[in-house]
């Protein structure tokens, strides 16, 4: 009897385990098999200069003001009275701005915004919110084979709410996957990956020099993690993916130095180049801040296709570009 109700608590706690989410994207198609959710958990280590997600890099909440959707500074004014600090104020468009330096993130301006033109990016979320939430689409997952995906920010900054959300899923029957990229202890992403059917792992070069300027760390962590992710998770499958970026991984050399060393993680299931894009600069203006690399380009898709038959070429047993 003792047992039994030592685990309904465990059990009982591990639903109650919260953690910081900014987003769950529904009907993806492209993050695993079938329809997925995607959840976007807070916080990062890294400063990738071509990150689409700027707001998922603070662990805690943080305001968005989306100017264009603004009613006007001195027309509604709302934001202005509902702000303690007095950051709020009105820019040469008669459109309200915040002056970040004096902003706490507190959130009293997007309650009292009208329109959504202010916004919290980040919540706090117990498992079983998230896994309701998740199950919403349980009958889509069921026929596609599809289920839920975890990603970020970067999971393994919240290794204990991710081991719990995934566990809850498993009991329900969802499947699950981790995107990562890496870069964590070992103990943390174990228990990231530990409940996750797949995984997604980035691997964004094997240059350490260029890893730092592009990434701000080196890469020596990440390939340690993904050599010790096959040892100890044998039968883990693992998608390693690399985002195509110009000036920094797009030449053919860059991409056969990460073939050869996935040749010595055997989990290793899949290989696919993701292009860059910019579909996240905006984003940089909605949290206060500038692009940290504007002169990024898009490849083209001849150069894509390129690097795709090399891959083709180089390891058969993978796919590429998808």
């Amino acid at each position: 009897m003792a047992e039994a109700e030592d685990r309904l608590d465990a059990s009982l706690e591990r639903w109650e385990k919260s953690g910081w989410v900014f987003s769950i994207q529904r009907f993806s198609l492209h993050d695993g098999p079938g329809i997925r959710n995607i959840v976007f958990l807070k916080g990062c280590p890294l400063a990738c200069v071509w990150c689409s997600n700027p707001e998922s890099r603070l662990k805690s909440p943080q305001v968005l003001l989306k100017e264009e959707l603004c009613l006007g500074f001195d027309a509604c004014g709302l934001c202005r009275d509902s702000c303690a600090e007095g950051a709020l104020k009105a820019n040469g468009n008669g459109k309200a701005r915040i002056d970040w330096p004096l902003c706490n993130h507190c959130g009293a301006c997007a309650v009292a915004c009208p329109v959504t033109a202010l916004e919290m990016a980040g919540r706090k979320m117990m498992v079983r919110e998230v896994v309701d939430d998740v199950e919403k689409d349980g009958g889509f997952h069921f026929r596609s084979g599809g289920g839920i995906t975890v990603s970020g920010g970067e999971p393994i900054m919240q290794a204990d709410f991710v081991s719990c959300l995934l566990s809850s899923c498993k009991e329900r029957l969802i499947d699950t996957a981790v995107e990562t990229a890496g870069y964590g202890s070992w103990k943390n992403l174990s228990k990231t990956v530990r409940n996750a059917d797949l995984v997604f792992y980035d691997i964004k070069s094997l240059d350490p020099t260029k890893h730092k300027l592009f990434v701000g760390f080196s890469n020596e962590l990440i390939l340690k993690n993904l050599v010790h992710l096959a040892t100890h998770f044998p039968d883990k499958p693992v998608i390693v993916r690399t985002p195509v970026i110009s000036g920094f991984n797009d030449t053919d050399d860059d991409i056969l130095e990460i073939l050869e060393f996935l040749k010595q993680v055997k989990t290793v299931k899949d290989y696919q180049l993701l292009p860059y894009h910019k579909f996240g600069i905006t984003k940089y203006q909605y949290i206060g801040k500038q692009y940290p690399n504007p002169d990024l380009q898009v490849p083209d898709s001849s150069r894509m296709n390129q690097l795709k038959a090399l891959v083709e070429k180089n390891n058969p047993l993978r796919s590429a570009v998808q």
